[in-house]
């Protein structure tokens, strides 16, 4: 099973199991990681905005326009920026590192 590690805003650290198709949002909720995800992963919103790691960021499958547009409601954009409902967990992502922003924007609630 791939490993995935979430970075809270404060600088802690938690490696999870994930399982291979999962989204990074499924994955996050499967093991309590404070990411909302307010549409359900439906690519409505940027509650599950994540940044992942420079070194990781041009291992994912490019975003889409649907996520791109999403991505400009995002709140702490950065140049690494992803919808972690739009990544999803292959074997060639083990170790992947992800940072969680300090707020994110709902804008469904």
């Amino acid at each position: 099973m791939p490993t995935v590690t979430f970075i809270d805003p404060d600088g802690t650290p938690h490696d999870v199991q994930a399982r291979t198709g999962q989204s990074l949002l499924e994955v996050a909720q499967d093991n309590d990681i404070d990411i909302e995800g307010a549409c359900e992963g439906s690519l409505a919103c940027s509650t599950c905005h994540v940044i992942v790691d420079p070194k990781w960021y041009k291992k994912l499958k490019p975003a889409d326009e649907d996520e791109e547009d999403m991505l400009d409601l995002a709140f702490g954009l950065t140049k690494t920026s992803r919808l972690g409902c739009q990544i999803v967990v292959t074997d060639e992502l083990d170790g992947l590192v992800v940072r969680l922003p300090a707020e994110t924007n709902n804008l469904l609630g």
